[in-house]
């Protein structure tokens, strides 16, 4: 692709600059299984296919309130306030929340390789960068994989609540990204993994929208909105 078709770059960060998509998809299925097997209504247990069809590239309590959902599961919402141990929809999302942050200051986060070969391109060619997160925890990610500097906008989960923008698939934090960086819709370029995120590229009418195929599948990605799809983002880097 011509970079000089655009000016920035929206990045959603868990599965495309960083993998923790991975911590993330081992803290789901360990919340929402114990959870279904102390229901003990014979529930079928969690699977990837429930992360990729339900909870991927979504806000937290969102992607409980949409498993459940599919499982005939009807919870009392609760209030970002409610202890892990709450059977309510934002206490499970509590306590998905802190079993990735275990796991991340146990193990910390390496970003891809060849996610780091773009935003290397990328500064070279002046090209502004932002992060657009549904995860609250993002921050924390971005610097434990070292990347923190790298990104003059952040926007994710907290900024999103703050402002009270709507979450993926909505194109709203994006939006709100590239409204941060001066550089008009048509301008920028949306990099995501997630099915969620590729169909708020699509909607926010993006000048590109670029599918990271993480799992989701690449057909998937382009029949929810992407323009193309790549395995690795060092496929956009141009001599």
């Amino acid at each position: 692709m011509d970079w000089s078709d655009y000016d920035a770059a929206l990045f959603d960060l868990d599965g495309v600059l960083t993998p923790t998509a991975e911590v993330h998809m081992r803290a789901w299925d360990v919340m929402f299984n114990a959870y279904l097997r102390d229901r003990g209504d014979g529930q079928e247990a969690y699977t990837d296919a429930d992360y990729f069809a339900s909870v991927d590239g979504k806000p937290r309590y969102d992607g409980v309130r949409s498993f459940l959902a599919s499982r005939g599961i009807t919870l009392p919402e609760g209030t970002p306030e409610d202890g892990p141990e709450q059977e309510t929809v934002c206490g499970l999302g509590n306590r998905k929340n802190a079993a990735f942050g275990e796991v991340l200051r146990d193990e910390g986060v390496t970003p891809y390789p060849a996610s780091v070969a773009l935003l290397d391109r990328l500064a070279e060619l002046g090209v502004a960068v932002a992060v657009v997160s549904s995860s609250r925890n993002a921050p924390a990610v971005l610097g434990a994989a070292g990347l923190a500097d790298r990104f003059e906008v952040v926007v994710d989960g907290q900024v999103a609540a703050a402002r009270g923008l709507p979450g993926k698939p909505a194109p709203d934090t994006f939006l709100y990204a590239a409204e941060q960086l001066g550089v008009p819709r048509e301008r920028a370029v949306v990099l995501e993994d997630a099915l969620s995120g590729v169909q708020a590229g699509r909607a926010g009418r993006f000048g590109l929208v670029v599918g990271v195929d993480r799992g989701a599948g690449a057909q998937e990605l382009l029949d929810g909105g992407a323009d193309l799809v790549v395995a690795e983002l060092d496929e956009l880097v141009r001599p």
